[in-house]
């Protein structure tokens, strides 16, 4: 299997441990020769997202004993409008167990024995959950501000946790300068491709429980960890003609940072810059997406909405979701605010899909 660059086009090797391209370019990987999708290719004897590993590039069998059996998340309704995808209920109680899982069993296959990451925190705990599975040696690097239940999950894996003084970004700069001077593998969520090939299966789940997709779906929106794979599973569907049109997407940002919002009203044809003010939704607080170039260009291919989450309701969000009994992280509680603001603007929004990407006790400062 080859990367390639989404720059340049030049392919590479994907045992690599270089985390970009010489171009500077970031790697993404080959869709088009995957298997359009049948019922009948999904893997009935796995109880996990690996069940559609037919439509996903992986490392011949090696996902088998690097899962834990993420994935599989029951969809529950909200209310008569608004259905619930209960992503916290994986492993490490957030949805970037989709992600972790591919990349980890990606890692394992080409001999990694040790890696560094940076993150808000969720893909940290996650990525040193599957690295203690692996026994690979594992670097976390969060932002100052970071919730310590989740730097303690980090280091409960037998990982590193290092706090960076700063913003999200700056904490990804200085690990990205770690992973330059030292060559070590650089096991991120945002620069290595693998990981959206877990994210994936959050479509391909939902596909498959429901036997359609929701006409609405709304995907929290940071540095697109979960907007990209969705995307390329949709994509997927629609070149394998399974569905006849693509759902309505909706990006959600938080108005304190909002990077693509302020993107798409200027109709900037790069991402603007934004100024980060202090947000609840900590796990989209993303000022300089790294791969806002390729997301920018899915908004405007698809005629994706972008909307933001007002900061004052997210708490009065999260209070209304735990009294129906979802205790969710404030990120989660965005996008409900945020679906609310879609209202507003766009009028009533019917069949509504949310993703509930991390379970509340993480979150807890």
């Amino acid at each position: 299997m080859n990367f390639i660059c989404s720059q340049c086009g030049k392919t590479t090797d994907s045992a690599t441990m270089a985390c970009h391209c010489e171009c500077g370019g970031l790697f993404s990987l080959p869709q088009d020769h995957l298997p359009l999708w049948d019922k009948s290719l999904i893997d009935q004897k796995v109880w996990s997202l690996f069940r559609y590993h037919a439509f996903m590039n992986l490392d011949a069998g090696e996902w088998k004993s690097v899962s834990m059996g993420e994935g599989m998340t029951p969809i529950v309704p909200f209310n008569e409008d608004v259905l619930f995808k209960m992503d916290f209920m994986m492993p490490t109680l957030s949805f970037k167990d989709r992600g972790a899982a591919a990349l980890v069993s990606h890692m394992k296959a080409i001999g990694v024995k040790k890696c560094v990451q940076d993150s808000s925190g969720n893909a940290g705990v996650a990525v040193a959950a599957y690295c203690a599975r692996c026994g690979i040696e594992c670097e976390i690097y969060v932002p100052e501000g970071t919730s310590p239940n989740k730097i303690s999950m980090i280091e409960g894996f037998g990982a590193k946790a290092v706090v960076v003084p700063g913003s999200r970004d700056h904490c990804a700069d200085v690990c990205r300068s770690k992973v330059e001077e030292e060559g070590a593998y650089y096991a991120n969520h945002v620069y290595n491709p693998y990981f959206y090939e877990g994210t994936k299966s959050y479509i391909y789940e939902t596909f498959e429980q429901l036997g359609r997709l929701p006409e609405n779906i709304f995907i929290e929106l940071g540095n697109g960890t979960l907007f990209i794979g969705a995307v390329l599973a949709v994509e997927h569907l629609l070149r394998s003609k399974a569905i006849d049109k693509a759902p309505n997407l909706i990006a959600v940002q938080s108005e304190n940072c909002a990077p693509f919002m302020e993107t798409v009203e200027q109709n900037a044809d790069h991402i603007v810059s934004v100024d980060v003010k202090p947000t609840l939704a900590e796990g989209i607080a993303i000022g300089k997406p790294a791969r806002g170039a390729e997301v920018l260009e899915m908004i405007r291919k698809h005629s994706i909405r972008v909307v933001t989450a007002p900061e004052a309701q997210i708490l009065e969000c999260r209070r209304q979701m735990a009294a129906k009994g979802f205790y969710v992280e404030h990120t989660t509680a965005a996008a409900l605010a945020a679906y609310y603001r879609y209202q507003e603007l766009y009028g009533p929004t019917h069949d509504a899909l949310i993703s509930l990407c991390g379970a509340g006790l993480k979150s807890e400062h």
